[in-house]
C-alpha cells in the first residue's frame, strides 16, 4: 500500500491531487482494496477465495467460507486492528513518502487531527509496513561493498584520538548490498571487514543462486555465484 502510494508521488501527484483521490472513507476504501486484492478478493486470515459480502458489513465487510471469519481489507496487513479512518491512513502514508525525514508524530497529529498517541501507532504501523515489503531475500544479481564511517581523527580531541593519519582505526565498519533489478538498498554496521562477516552479511540478504558482484575484496571470493571488477585497471 505504501508502495502504491510511492509511485503515485514519482509521477507527480500534488496534495491536493490526492484529497481529491479520496473525497470520502468510501473512495479511501475502494482504493485500498484495489490494491491489496488486485485480481480477487480472498480472506486476510487463511487466504482463501471463497468469499462473500455481509448484508449490514457488520461486524466486518467480508465472510470468509472456508475458515469461517469475518475479515475486511485491514486484516493481514500492518493496519489491522486499528479504528483510524482509511482516508487518515492514505493521508499519512503519503506525508511519509514526500517528507524529506519522515513525519513526526507530533505533526501527525495536528495534521491528521488525531491524538499524538494515534499518530504515533500510525507511524510504526506504515513503517512495520514497509519493513514487510523490504523482508525477503534479494534475488539478484546484486553488487556488495563496504566502507568505513566516522570523523576525522584531526577532528577529535586528544582523549578521543586512536591514531594519527589515516585509516579505519577509530571508525565504524559498514557493509551494504544493492538489487540491480529492484534497485533497493540494505546496509548493516559490522563489527569488522573480515571474510566471515561480510560472506555472512550477504547471505543473510541475498537469495542461494544469487549473483554477486563485488571489487577485488578477498574477503567475497568464497561467495558462490561470485565476480569481482578490477577496479585498479578501471574496469
Amino acid at each position: 500500500m505504501a508502495n502504491a502510494l510511492g509511485r503515485s508521488r514519482r509521477i507527480g501527484i500534488s496534495l491536493l491531487e490526492l484529497m481529491a483521490m479520496f473525497p470520502t472513507e468510501e473512495s479511501a476504501t475502494e482504493w485500498f482494496e484495489s490494491i491489496v486484492w488486485p485480481s480477487e478478493r480472498c480472506c486476510g486470515h487463511c487466504g482463501s477465495v471463497k468469499t462473500r459480502e455481509v448484508p449490514n458489513r457488520k461486524p466486518m465487510p467480508y465472510w470468509c467460507s472456508d475458515c469461517r471469519s469475518y475479515f475486511s481489507v485491514r486484516t493481514g496487513t500492518a493496519i489491522a486492528r486499528s479504528n483510524v479512518p482509511l482516508r487518515k491512513w492514505a493521508i499519512a502514508i503519503y506525508l511519509c513518502l514526500t517528507s524529506l525525514k519522515s513525519v513526526s508524530s507530533m505533526k501527525l497529529h495536528r495534521d491528521l487531527g488525531v491524538s499524538q498517541k494515534t499518530a504515533w501507532f500510525m507511524l510504526h504501523r506504515i513503517r512495520r509496513a514497509w519493513a514487510d515489503e523490504l523482508a525477503g531475500d534479494f534475488g539478484g544479481p546484486v553488487e556488495v561493498d563496504e566502507t568505513y564511517g566516522g570523523g576525522k581523527e584531526k577532528n577529535k580531541h586528544a582523549c578521543h584520538r586512536r591514531h594519527e593519519g589515516r585509516g579505519p582505526v577509530g571508525k565504524t565498519a559498514v557493509v551494504g548490498v544493492l538489487d540491480r533489478p529492484s534497485g533497493k538498498v540494505r546496509a548493516a554496521v559490522v563489527a569488522d571487514t573480515a571474510g566471515p562477516t561480510l560472506r555472512g552479511f550477504v547471505q543473510s540478504q541475498t537469495a542461494q543462486d544469487a549473483t554477486v558482484y563485488s571489487d577485488g575484496e578477498a574477503a567475497y571470493t568464497a561467495l558462490p555465484n561470485h565476480e569481482a571488477v578490477s577496479h585498479p585497471t578501471r574496469e
